[in-house]
């Protein structure tokens, strides 16, 4: 039995012979995959930039004009496609100085979409920075402390997303919120 279907790859018609298939060819299947791929590892990079810069794009947000650092970390762009845009006259940009040129950031709105951050996602960042390793247990110290098996300790820290940081081989949980939990139980 023959399925005619449309390939998701390169869109042209092909006879599938099973009813979950998608593609013409390995070749499109693959380059398929990749393409995935490459979009998986570029949101991967911008929440790395979100996340090491969470605190500076807050404020950058408020400003009307920002230095082409800046814009880097707002817009997740290149410095060298900045210095081009500004060589071709795409954006306007002001030079007060040597390494001192600003750029009217809504200018660079036109073309980029900026890194938005959620009020939630800064009070997230907030409570990871709030505390100390030696405020908080490994996920191993947890389960022995109150004898509960790891995988549970960490069913009830997404339950009740508790903060936790990966610091080497080993996941660290703030006491206090811990302790909430396991000894209110």
């Amino acid at each position: 039995m023959k399925i005619p279907k449309i390939c998701e790859q390169c869109e042209k018609p092909f006879e599938a012979k099973t009813m979950t298939t998608r593609f013409c060819s390995h070749l499109c299947a693959d380059k398929n995959y990749k393409n995935r791929k490459k979009k998986e590892k570029e949101l991967k990079e911008r929440e790395k930039v979100l996340e090491k810069y969470v605190d500076k794009i807050a404020v950058l947000q408020l400003r009307e004009f920002i230095s082409v650092g800046e814009a880097v970390i707002l817009f997740g762009i290149s410095k060298s496609t900045i210095h081009r845009l500004i060589k071709r006259k795409v954006i306007r940009s002001v030079n007060l100085g040597e390494r001192l040129t600003r750029i009217n950031k809504l200018e660079l709105e036109k073309l980029f979409s900026p890194i938005i951050i959620d009020e939630k996602e800064k009070q997230e960042s907030e409570l990871r920075k709030k505390y100390k390793k030696e405020d908080c247990y490994t996920i191993s110290q947890v389960s022995e402390k109150f004898g509960a098996n790891p995988s549970t300790v960490n069913r009830v820290i997404d339950k009740f997303k508790i903060p936790k940081e990966k610091i080497g081989n080993f996941v660290y949980v703030p006491k206090s919120e811990i302790d909430k939990i396991f000894i209110g139980k």
